[in-house]
């Protein structure tokens, strides 16, 4: 399997679609993505953002220090619009709506929700059953905390697919994907998808006709603040 496939490349970033099992850093014997693409492309590139090493998706590379600064000013402001998908086999304790608290760490380099508020992970969702016994969720994270969505969900019933340190059943991945990123770059506006590519769960007709409805998330009613 690639660790990933490059979706779009332009004068300033690069965008791609991220494998899931692929750290965006080095670890212990791993190049790390950050430099596999580098090596790729046969430029440094710069890392704006991240995605956990389980998690597939779709992310931006700057190709330039000026270009990263711009970018991840945006990710710093929460300009950025982001949309995820997810996977569980789980029943949710409410369909749609708002997950919203404070994260503290757990053990074994978890996290967890709290009731507090104090700087609170905000975390809006929409799922729908594309078959019986798989519940399938549209994610729009406001907030980007350290295993923001797998948290959210795990908090309501609905453990991620695969996730295994969320008590996700296993299955052949985390089924947590980044759909789609919008943002602004010198004045123009860009938007991209990527399709999830990974994972046998993913590749099924129910869930690409269910895609293709929130194919502009963007533009859907989103459950308010207080839901």
């Amino acid at each position: 399997m690639s660790s990933f496939r490059i979706i779009a490349d332009h004068a300033d970033f690069i965008i791609i679609n991220k494998a899931p099992g692929i750290s965006v850093h080095k670890d212990d014997n791993e190049s790390g993505l950050t430099m596999e693409l580098s090596a790729a492309l046969g430029i440094h590139v710069y890392l704006v953002h991240r995605l956990d090493k389980v998690t597939s998706g779709v992310m931006v590379f700057a190709k330039s220090a000026d270009a990263a600064a711009e970018i991840a000013d945006q990710f710093a402001k929460k300009t950025v619009k982001k949309f995820y998908i997810a996977l569980s086999d789980k029943k949710p304790s409410k369909k749609q709506g708002l997950v919203k608290g404070d994260m503290i760490k757990a053990r074994r380099g978890a996290w967890k929700l709290t009731k507090t508020n104090a700087s609170p992970a905000q975390t809006h969702f929409f799922s729908m059953s594309p078959s019986p016994g798989r519940r399938l969720f549209l994610l729009k994270p406001s907030t980007g905390k350290t295993h923001q969505l797998r948290v959210a969900l795990k908090s309501i019933g609905a453990p991620v697919l695969g996730d295994a340190q969320y008590s996700g059943s296993p299955a052949d991945r985390t089924y947590l994907h980044a759909w789609q990123l919008m943002f602004s770059f010198n004045e123009n506006h860009y938007h991209f998808i990527a399709q999830p590519e990974w994972g046998r769960f993913f590749d099924c007709p129910e869930v690409e006709a269910q895609l293709k409805r929130w194919e502009q998330p963007a533009s859907l009613k989103w459950p308010a603040n207080n839901e």
